[in-house]
């Protein structure tokens, strides 16, 4: 449909021209003027019908060839510097995952190596920021012995995102899908996964402490319910210390975490999956999803703040990647 899409485009740009000549070359005939002769009609442009062709089978062979990419996983470094950082945690590792979208995936090995480069790393903390599941906690029966074999010295805590409350499929009633929340909280919980639900923890080192927020889902955009509370999240939250927030919608960070929240150091989100279509280079980074999110792939600062957008482990809707690749990130902590 998007090749054809963008094929019918080019023709419609070459129709219009078309059209505007066949205009002009009746009003100059009807004046007796001699204009633009359309009495043998006006072929069409061969530059716009080749380009239009050469376009939508590049971007078909381009999507053809990004289904190879869908358990491609790559292993991002990025070091990230916090103001007052307790010496304890300077060095300390954290792996940042998002988006497994369970539903989708159908190839147990494939995942499988993602979940060991995961393990390999030794990371100190695993953190993943939402969007466990497509619609149904169900999608997870096949999967939670994969994903439980993720570890890290400090345990692994996940949130939220808007995938995950049911919120696309139609239920039988409330109750059903409240009942598909509680169960899909339970396989966090069946995985050694600590679901930070509006709540806040305290993670020890060398008896220093940073400090580690999770919401629910909470998006800027209208179609996006806000279920996170900021404000149960950051209840006795000491704003002298290193601050974490895992929310899964990166428009929460210039809608609300920046203006009400300065406090916050860091936030991990997820979301747009770059919209596992894109071009990256050390010097360009690009793709439709920065037309709809500010801050779609990652890190971003403003004064002392920053955020980092996981472009995802999993996929939705097209099974494939081209040029954004499903992430592994591995955060180091510096002062």
């Amino acid at each position: 449909m998007l090749t054809q899409v963008t094929m019918v485009m080019f023709f419609l740009l070459d129709d219009v021209r078309r059209g505007t000549f066949w205009t002009v070359g009746q009003i100059s005939s009807a004046t007796g003027a001699q204009f633009l002769n359309t009495e043998k009609g006006i072929p069409r442009s061969t530059f716009l019908s080749w380009l239009g062709v050469g376009l939508s089978s590049t971007l078909f062979f381009s999507l053809l060839y990004g289904f190879g990419n869908k358990y491609n996983y790559q292993l991002v470094r990025q070091k990230i510097k916090l103001k007052n950082l307790p010496d304890a945690f300077k060095g300390f590792k954290i792996i940042h995952i998002s988006d497994i979208h369970s539903g989708s995936l159908k190839e147990k090995e494939a995942v499988l190596k993602g979940i060991q480069l995961i393990n390999q790393q030794e990371a100190d903390l695993v953190l993943f920021t939402g969007d466990l599941v497509n619609d149904r906690a169900t999608e997870m029966h096949d999967w939670k012995d994969v994903f439980s074999q993720i570890k890290a010295k400090n345990g692994v805590y996940s949130t939220l995102g808007n995938h995950d409350y049911g919120d696309y499929v139609q239920w039988d009633s409330v109750e059903a899908k409240q009942q598909n929340l509680r169960d899909l909280a339970n396989v966090h919980e069946q995985m050694g996964w600590r679901l930070l639900m509006n709540e806040n923890v305290a993670i020890e080192k060398d008896n220093a402490t940073i400090r580690l927020v999770g919401i629910e889902n909470w998006g800027a955009k209208a179609r996006f319910p806000k279920y996170g509370k900021m404000d149960l999240a950051m209840q006795n939250v000491d704003p002298t210390e290193t601050i974490i927030l895992l929310s899964h919608d990166p428009s929460h960070w210039e809608a609300q975490v920046q203006k009400q929240y300065p406090q916050v150091d860091l936030m991990l989100s997820g979301h747009t999956h770059g919209m596992q279509f894109g071009l990256e280079n050390p010097y360009f980074k690009w793709s439709p999803v920065q037309w709809v999110y500010k801050q779609w792939a990652g890190v971003y600062q403003q004064a002392d703040q920053q955020l980092y957008v996981n472009r995802g482990f999993g996929f939705l809707g097209y099974p494939g990647r081209v040029g954004i690749m499903p992430e592994i990130t591995l955060i180091e902590l510096t002062s």
